[in-house]
């Protein structure tokens, strides 16, 4: 054969389903034009025993044309006439598996109430936290809230003076709630950016960051033990409807 096709002309005929044969045939059928089956079968170097199963499948795909004469020719349909059936084909399927999918799968979905799995995370190592929580206070837009128990301190002292001053410019409401052995030495720096409360203790803390995403910290003895992030809904929604629970009941501290 003297027509030459690229491997990814031939891989997309592949794609399209056509074979091997198949593609040779109708190649065959390209240089020459018209052309009987062993013709065919002796150009396109496909097996004669073949060359009937071949033919009748690309007729059947819209590749080529009949010739009901003796001995029976073929000759090759334009590419663009087999592309619009395979398009056309394409879309009746597309259309039934939506039906498929909209009507029979999407319902038993919904009715089970399967959901995406949480995105959840448990967070270990101090650089791995102050890394996330420098990540939130930057991604910050609306909403701040923070919760610093006791065993959090060092934590939120290692980047509050550093964070802190960039919320500024960013018209954040920022809600600050801390224990009263909170370093009064960054209290003006807080106030300076948001409203401060005092609860006198505090089970465990946390950030909450636009009422999208949460960082928890749970600890004992001075230390925290546990960090969990979550952008969880449910988890984050009950996260912030906690903290504002504590919130209500905390002390209120004045700008002096």
């Amino acid at each position: 054969m003297n027509v030459q096709l690229s491997e990814d002309a031939r891989k997309i005929l592949r794609e399209m389903g056509l074979t091997e044969y198949e593609t040779r045939a109708y190649l065959a059928l390209i240089e020459q034009g018209v052309m009987t089956a062993s013709e065919i079968s002796k150009k396109a170097n496909v097996p004669y025993s073949k060359i009937y199963e071949v033919l009748n499948s690309l007729e059947d795909k819209g590749w080529i044309e009949t010739q009901h004469e003796r001995p029976t020719k073929y000759y090759p349909k334009a590419p663009t006439e087999a592309l619009e059936r395979i398009i056309l084909q394409t879309e009746e399927k597309l259309e039934k598996w939506k039906n498929v999918i909209l009507e029979s799968l999407q319902p038993l979905y919904e009715k089970r109430e399967i959901r995406e799995r949480p995105e959840i995370w448990i967070l270990h190592g101090e650089h791995n936290v102050l890394a996330k929580i420098s990540e939130m206070l930057n991604s910050v837009r609306k909403e701040l809230m923070i919760a610093v128990p006791s065993f959090a301190k060092s934590s939120i002292k290692n980047i509050a003076s550093n964070l802190f001053s960039d919320i500024i410019r960013k018209d954040v409401n920022v809600m600050i709630m801390v224990t009263p052995d909170f370093d009064s030495s960054l209290l003006s720096k807080v106030l300076s950016i948001g409203e401060i409360r005092i609860r006198n203790s505090m089970f465990g803390g946390g950030i909450i960051v636009d009422g999208s995403e949460a960082l928890l910290l749970l600890g004992e003895k001075g230390k925290v033990s546990l960090v969990i992030w979550s952008s969880h809904g449910g988890l984050v929604r009950f996260a912030r409807e906690y903290f504002q629970f504590l919130w209500n009941s905390s002390e209120k501290i004045d700008r002096a």
